[in-house]
């Protein structure tokens, strides 16, 4: 995207979301929020629980006077790691608070360019990094859908300052990587891969760790969080017509990749590790692999080796109710597992993300049965609670629930399931006739530049309609339809484990019949 093009919908754009920004943090959801009702009571009063659990975690916290949301439970704040990104989830249906839950880590960032790990009801912390994903990616990704020059703009000096902080203090080996210095940096409390290492940066200042033989590391996850946000930057500069800044981005974002699968990917284990001060890999198997996938580091061929070797091993990452924050068969998985553990549980956070990835390396299929098994997990406890035993998809106890990343996970994989998403230049409809959540169902969301896609389901299927008008019916199996924001068909992708027939039914009369398997792709 060009910057005429970016600064052409803007206006429209802007002036939509200006009325939509709140006084306070109980103004409603938008009067055009996403809408789902099924017949299948079960699944509706849990997406219903979770949307009221989100709203109960629309805060307004000290220093920035504009609502956020919150992580909930017992984490009464935003952190970096992870609220830019849920309220980007959630941005259909409060934007305000997407923009703001973005707009209070650029507002608050220092004159040195670090931004906050965290903003609290209780304090605004310095003292780690704590990045997962990386908030370049989802200001870019919500201004880009907003048209929200100012943001862009915002988030484009406020992102470069954050990159070069971390190449003046989390650069000291001089590798060109970025450094764990604390358990807090990569937000994975206590999990045994950052055992014997402090939680927090000595006098909470995240320019020095302790005085430790095998600090600082050279942290893979870190590190990919950094080339996420190059890439983004690169976008985004190229949106504001810095041209020459978008390739300095780009051959930045290339060389901490390179840097990433040289010196952190051990080929004999398909792992990514931390690299101690030492020399040394810290050998356990965790969550590090899921959240590299993130940001698109591995490129198909060597996903392909990681999701056979350890993501889609049972014994491994693909338990019951994936992924647990330490492989099954790692000999530092923590059992029994305790509240508030990255040293086994299954976190809402690493399921959230998935989207991130897991469609990009073509396991959609896959996907849906992991949305499936999370789905059915929250639909058993309605507490809504962190975590969940990986084997039995039981929550862990005692937590108070309200956990605004495993309300969001009910949320956005219903609509993955049987519902549109939206993206950067198309429409993906998931069609999935039989499904418990498809009983009777009709799903709708607003799109960016105005008008609705909406799915109505059907006995025999599934009409598609855009602003209200027919664009398709799908009879038979499940699909994945693909078209563009016009609704013209590009595309179908088998979204089911077993092979599907489908007839795709033209305005014109025209049918289509498909036969489908996993994860195939066919030309429409």
């Amino acid at each position: 995207m060009d910057r005429r093009t970016f600064v052409a919908g803007a206006a429209t754009s802007l002036a939509a979301l200006t009325v939509t920004r709140p006084a306070g943090a109980d103004m409603p959801l938008a009067h055009n929020a996403p809408r789902f009702s099924t017949a299948n009571s079960r699944w509706q009063a849990a997406y219903d629980a979770a949307l009221a659990v989100l709203a109960r975690n629309i805060q307004v916290l000290p220093y920035v006077s504009a609502p956020v949301l919150i992580e909930g439970s017992v984490y009464r704040g935003v952190w970096q790691e992870c609220g830019p990104h849920e309220a980007l989830v959630y941005r259909k249906f409060r934007p305000d608070v997407a923009r703001n839950s973005h707009m209070t880590f650029f507002e608050l960032q220092r004159m040195d360019g670090q931004l906050p790990a965290n903003n609290k009801e209780t304090e605004t912390s310095f003292g780690q990094v704590q990045m997962v994903v990386p908030i370049a990616a989802t200001a870019w990704e919500l201004a880009r859908a907003t048209g929200d020059e100012e943001l862009l703009t915002a988030a484009y000096h406020a992102c470069a300052a954050w990159d070069g902080w971390l190449m003046r203090y989390r650069n000291t080996r001089g590798t060109g990587l970025v450094e764990g210095f604390c358990t807090y940096d990569t937000g994975q409390d206590n999990s045994p891969r950052w055992a014997g290492v402090p939680n927090q940066c000595p006098n909470k200042d995240a320019r020095r760790h302790a005085a430790i033989a095998i600090l600082p590391r050279l942290c893979p996850d870190l590190s990919a969080t950094v080339y996420g946000a190059r890439r983004a930057l690169a976008e985004m500069a190229q949106a504001l017509g810095k041209t020459g800044e978008a390739g300095h981005w780009i051959a930045k974002a290339d060389a901490i990749r390179r840097g990433i699968l040289d010196k952190l990917y051990a080929p004999a284990d398909a792992a990514f590790y931390d690299l101690d001060a030492m020399g040394d890999f810290v050998r356990i198997d965790c969550c590090i692999l899921m959240r590299v996938c993130g940001e698109h580091v591995p490129d198909q061929a060597l996903f392909d080796t990681l999701w056979k070797r350890r993501i889609h091993d049972p014994r491994a990452f693909w338990s019951p109710v994936p992924f647990p924050s330490v492989a099954l068969d790692d000999p530092l998985f923590v059992d029994p597992i305790p509240t508030n553990s990255w040293g086994g549980a299954t976190q809402a956070l690493t399921a959230l993300r998935a989207g991130r990835w897991m469609d990009h390396y073509r396991r959609a299929a896959e996907f849906g049965e992991m949305m499936n098994r999370w789905c059915e997990a929250i639909q058993r406890d309605l507490a809504f609670c962190q975590q969940l035993d990986p084997r039995t998809g039981h929550f862990t106890r005692p937590d108070p629930g309200g956990y605004s990343p495993t309300a969001l996970v009910m949320i956005d994989y219903t609509f993955r399931l049987v519902g549109v998403v939206e993206e950067a230049d198309s429409l993906v409809w998931n069609v999935r006739p039989r499904h418990p959540a498809a009983m009777d169902a009709t799903v709708t969301i607003p799109l960016d530049a105005g008008g609705t896609a909406a799915l109505h389901y059907h006995r025999d299927g599934a009409d598609l309609l855009l602003s209200g008008q027919h664009i398709t019916t799908v009879e038979g199996g499940a699909v994945r339809l693909v078209t563009s924001k016009d609704g013209h068909l590009r595309k179908a992708i088998g979204i089911d484990l077993d092979r599907q027939e489908v007839t795709v039914r033209g305005t014109g009369g025209a049918n289509r019949r498909l036969s489908i398997g996993r994860n195939e792709l066919v030309a429409l």
